[in-house]
């Protein structure tokens, strides 16, 4: 066995070591403090249509490619969101919602295989990557919450190019995004896909070895949100 692949097979056996106490991050109960709950509350009493998103109608999925000079001792991974909480007013031409980072489920098998991955990590490999995206990576103990906001969209229009605000890792940048709208007079629908870095939230991917075994900066997500219109008032 070369050097190299000794010292990756050490450094494996200590990292997974590491991982026999796990760190286990609870979500929050309360939403973020800034997610604008009464904006909604009031547009809804005052008449306006606003849509509450559907979690079990959502989903958000984000790959996470292995990089480095022993990629191949790793995994790539698939993290998905099933619990998108938030609102759509679309005669107002504005949506929030967010995502607790703690119930983000990892490598489910079905996901992994549209993303076209041939493998499949065992649960000891999964709650060990949980353990160290939400510790090490996201410090989601710190930053608990993905905060999305969307603004000045035409809901009428089929397709689109949304300025998603995302704050994430306590950084807040604007995305521009393609969109697909699906929109009724019961229902609304939006589905779309985006690259970004890790790094443009501040964010310090998680490698081994000095970056022989990593994960790639650039992630690539897919989102699909359905949201029902909420009854008025009365």
């Amino acid at each position: 066995m070369r050097r190299s692949h000794v010292a990756a097979a050490a450094a494996l056996v200590l990292f997974f070591a590491g991982c026999a106490e796990l760190l286990r991050i609870e979500a929050p109960v309360a939403p973020p403090s800034e997610f604008p709950e009464g904006y909604y509350q009031q547009a809804l009493k005052a008449g306006k249509p606003v849509y509450r998103i559907d979690p079990a109608q959502s989903l958000v999925v984000i790959e996470v490619r292995r990089g480095g000079s022993l990629a191949r001792l790793g995994h790539d991974h698939v993290v998905a969101s099933h619990e998108v909480t938030g609102y759509i007013a679309p005669g107002e031409g504005r949506a929030d919602m967010y995502v607790a980072l703690a119930r983000m489920q990892i490598d489910e098998p079905a996901l992994r295989q549209e993303a076209g991955f041939d493998t499949q990590p065992t649960e000891s490999d999964i709650e060990g990557t949980r353990s160290n995206m939400l510790g090490h990576v996201l410090e989601a103990e710190k930053f608990p919450f993905a905060v999305i906001g969307v603004r000045d969209v035409d809901a009428k229009e089929k397709k689109a190019t949304l300025a998603l605000t995302v704050t994430l890792h306590g950084v807040t940048r604007t995305l521009q995004v393609p969109a697909e709208i699906e929109a009724g007079a019961e229902s609304i629908g939006v589905s779309g896909k985006l690259a970004f870095n890790q790094t443009d939230f501040g964010i310090t991917p998680y490698a081994l070895l000095g970056g022989a075994i990593a994960v790639k900066d650039g992630l690539q997500l897919r989102f699909r949100i359905r949201a029902r219109r909420m009854p008025g008032p009365g």
